[in-house]
């Protein structure tokens, strides 16, 4: 578990939406309209901790849940610019505990409440994290999010405990001007080195249940479909 090995060696897994040329963002925002069941499934996924299951009896899974709950915390980790994109009553995301990316110290950032772990790179930031949690000041960690921007996403991406990426594939382009720095073809179960994996994989890893086929939203008559992925690098 996380909070058995140093914090800075734990899996990181992206978690991103993205239009089909990898488009992310316009203008410091989403491009596309609120997607709210997209929105819903990435507060759900990212805060809810991984229990341990099949251990060998329902009893002893529910008992070793009963035991664990609320004993670890999820982290996402964000840029500056996504920390300022978050509405500021939203902000720090609830039930987990954030990370902010940035070159400017902590004195130099706005609305920074102390229970954010500021750092100037991934890293930094998880060894910092592990601080807390020695001291007290956090819950060990149980998943670590990657939420973007770009360079943070890339960044991550160059790191070798980053194993999967969670993708939202949003299946229309909208105009952008930030993309996602890494290149998938869904018409290939294998991409530059990442495995597309299953819709049952991906609901075991989220503890989602998984639609088959496309999911649709209406917003301000504009209708937008995607689909949720799961990608992992051996």
């Amino acid at each position: 578990m996380a909070d058995q090995m140093s914090v800075k060696q734990a899996p990181l897994t992206l978690i991103v939406a993205a239009t089909t040329k990898n488009g992310i963002g316009k203008d410091g925002g989403l491009p596309w309209p609120m997607l709210k069941k997209e929105m819903r499934y990435f507060a759900r996924v990212t805060t809810r901790v991984p229990m341990p299951k099949d251990t060998g009896s329902r009893q002893s899974d529910a008992l070793k849940h009963n035991i664990l709950e609320g004993t670890q915390r999820n982290a996402v980790i964000m840029g500056r610019k996504t920390w300022e994109s978050i509405p500021p009553k939203f902000r720090p995301l609830k039930d987990r505990t954030n990370i902010v990316i940035s070159s400017q110290s902590r004195n130099h950032l706005q609305d920074i409440p102390d229970d954010v772990v500021v750092a100037s790179d991934i890293l930094s930031a998880l060894e910092a994290f592990d601080d807390r949690v020695r001291d007290g000041k956090t819950l060990p960690l149980g998943r670590a999010f990657v939420i973007g921007g770009s360079s943070i996403y890339k960044s991550a991406l160059d790191l070798p405990q980053t194993k999967h990426i969670l993708l939202t594939r949003i299946q229309k382009d909208f105009d952008c001007d930030t993309f996602f720095p890494a290149e998938f073809s869904d018409a290939t179960s294998t991409s530059n080195g990442w495995e597309q994996k299953s819709l049952a994989d991906l609901g075991e890893f989220t503890g989602e249940e998984i639609p088959e086929g496309p999911v649709s939203e209406l917003k301000d008559d504009q209708e937008v479909q995607y689909e949720y992925q799961l990608y992992e690098r051996p």
